[in-house]
This record gives structure tokens, C-alpha cells and sequence, in this order.
């Protein structure tokens, strides 16, 4: 069994553009979880911690530790507060976003199942994401390919393709 303190994995700041992102701790990995993944975020106020997403392949859920913030599921805006409980099941219509702009930091627990590959869906900038090796938030080291992609650059399937001479 391995045990990790929270108060021992060191942040990992954010690597995103001004006013995007939240420090992370990652949980799951640290313990050697492999199907479940848990990470703990420090969302800064006035931050929001990714692009409006959803999944094909994986679920989450989010449990608000501390702080005020909204959360944006779909086009629909909520409130949320320390307690709450968040599920966010694959799929368009559960396409979400979580933001500090009341003012505070938010901090919570983000849990997912890490199915590879997973597809993840931006509708608002309408890219994909691929993720294959590992799951989004999985380790970048156990990744094969990861790409982002237009959803109005797609070509059809022989696109690109040859016939190779036959030996």
C-alpha cells in the first residue's frame, strides 16, 4: 500500500497563459494509482483552471475543499462552494469549467477514471484533444501521442494515403 501526505507532494505551478490555471498536486500518481487518478488544485482568484471541456473516454468529479467559485456546465453557470460535490459523466452534456471569481482562491479535489486513449472536446475554441499512452493528467512520460486538433480541419479517411508497391 503506498500512502502520500498532501502536505508533502510539493505544488506543481501552472503552466498556462495569464489568468488560466491552477497549481497541482498530483495524488494518484504519487501513491502509484494507475486507473484512478486524483489530483488536489490551487485555483488563484480571478483564475480559470482549463478551457471548457469534456470527455469521450474518461469521468470526473470535483469535491470544493475551500473557497467560493463558478461552475460552468454547459451554458449553464452555478455557484459553487466548499462542500460541494461535482459529478461530470463523459460526454457534450457534460462539457464543464471551473473559475475563482468571487474574490478567493478555490481549492479541490479533481478525481477521474485514466482510460486510454481519451478524446477530449474544447467547444468553445472547437478543437480535440488525443490522448493516448495515458489519460489527460496522466504521466507526460507514459504518453505515445498527444495532439490538439481543429474539429473543422477533419479530411476523409484515404486523405494522404498511397498504394505501396507490392513485393
Amino acid at each position: 500500500m503506498r500512502v502520500v501526505q498532501t502536505e508533502e507532494l510539493p505544488w506543481e505551478p501552472a503552466s498556462a497563459p495569464e489568468g488560466w490555471g491552477a497549481d497541482r498536486k498530483r495524488l494518484a500518481a504519487a501513491s502509484g494509482g494507475r486507473e484512478l487518478g486524483a489530483s488536489l488544485y490551487r485555483l488563484p482568484a480571478g483564475r480559470t483552471s482549463f478551457p471548457l471541456h469534456f470527455h469521450h473516454g474518461n469521468e470526473e468529479a470535483i469535491f470544493v475543499m475551500s473557497g467560493v467559485g463558478t461552475l460552468r456546465l454547459g451554458d449553464a453557470e452555478q455557484e459553487v462552494r466548499a462542500g460541494a460535490w461535482i459529478s461530470l459523466p463523459r460526454g457534450a452534456e457534460h462539457a464543464h469549467q471551473l473559475t475563482a471569481d468571487k474574490g478567493e482562491e478555490v481549492v479541490y479535489l479533481c478525481v477521474s477514471t485514466m482510460h486510454s486513449p481519451d478524446i477530449t472536446e474544447y467547444p468553445d475554441s472547437g478543437k480535440l484533444g488525443l490522448f493516448a499512452g495515458s489519460a489527460p493528467g496522466g504521466s507526460v512520460a507514459d504518453r505515445t501521442r498527444v495532439g490538439f486538433y481543429r474539429i473543422d480541419d477533419a479530411t476523409s479517411y484515404w486523405q494522404g494515403e498511397e498504394v505501396l508497391p507490392r513485393k
